[in-house]
């Protein structure tokens, strides 16, 4: 009798530490929101008899079920309405349109002969921005240049500082949604090739720097300051303008000095008169000039 038990015993605790053991198993699945992502059972093909069973989330919700070669799926869900579909030959599972508040763990649940279990941790991830580098040198400095890599409302996350193919420095965040900046200074005459990458475990975003558009030289004042020297400035045009107007006013009257003292300095030119003696004509005696004299009443 013990020895007809046996093997069934035997069978039974391999078959639960099978169990245990897939049990035990989750396999990570990255996606970016947005995006489709599949579930597979690795099932060939669904049986009459099957079961397949999938769950979400600490809770356990039941989402989706092939029964007896039924599909069912759970509408009533909210955060996953018409999102999802299921394969009735495999009952793989497909979310279409993944969001954030998709992400958790699924549980997979395949009654056939036996009883097979499988869970997939789903991330989904935001859609990465390209990371922005501006410069930070606020004066003017003499030989190197400050810059600053960044990126805004990111979460699991690296922001990286390349040149070339080496890693330079980098920055990290898990869970909260923040800001991330990573400081960084070149020379202003460097001809190596500098990157910034964000990126997450399944893309990245590359921003290359142009160090003469950010980097570019510039004079500063000696006092450090230029307001101090505007006055001074509007004094020196002031002056300029009013210098000008005199030396136009001067040339001017000398002008019209020299025009006055060439119209009074014009010579008067008389011609010579010639008289033609006549025969037989005689001068008239020179008339004795008459002079008369007036009374003056006092």
């Amino acid at each position: 009798m013990l020895r007809n038990t046996f093997p069934v015993c035997f069978y039974l605790l391999m078959l639960c530490l099978e169990v245990v053991f897939d049990a035990d198993e989750v396999k990570s699945v990255s996606v970016t929101e947005g995006d489709s992502v599949t579930l597979n059972t690795d099932v060939t093909e669904v049986q009459r008899d099957d079961q397949i069973l999938w769950v979400f989330g600490p809770q356990e919700t039941r989402i989706a079920e092939i029964h007896r070669q039924n599909i069912h799926i759970d509408d009533s869900n909210t955060a996953f309405e018409k999102k999802l579909q299921i394969d009735n030959q495999t009952g793989s599972l497909t979310i279409r349109n993944i969001s954030s508040e998709h992400t958790g763990l699924y549980k997979l649940t395949v009654i056939s002969r036996g009883t097979s279990y499988k869970r997939f941790n789903v991330n989904v991830y935001t859609p990465l921005p390209a990371p922005v580098i501006t410069s930070n040198s606020s004066n003017c400095p003499v030989s190197r240049c400050s810059l600053v890599c960044s990126a805004v409302n990111v979460s699991h996350v690296t922001l990286s500082w390349f040149k070339g193919n080496s890693l330079l420095s980098n920055i990290s965040v898990s869970d909260l949604s923040i800001s991330l900046s990573l400081p960084l200074e070149v020379e202003y005459q460097d001809k190596n090739t500098y990157s910034c990458v964000l990126n997450n475990p399944i893309r990245n975003q590359t921003t290359h720097l142009d160090i003469t558009l950010l980097c570019h030289t510039c004079t500063e004042p000696p006092s450090g300051n230029i307001y101090f020297f505007i006055p001074a400035i509007l004094l020196v045009g002031l002056a300029g303008v009013m210098y000008f107007l005199y030396r136009k006013y001067k040339r001017t009257e000398q002008k019209d000095t020299v025009e006055t003292a060439q119209t009074e300095g014009e010579e008067v030119q008389y011609a010579e008169t010639v008289f033609f003696k006549q025969n037989g004509q005689k001068r008239k005696p020179k008339e004795t000039e008459e002079m008369i004299y007036s009374s003056v009443v006092t």
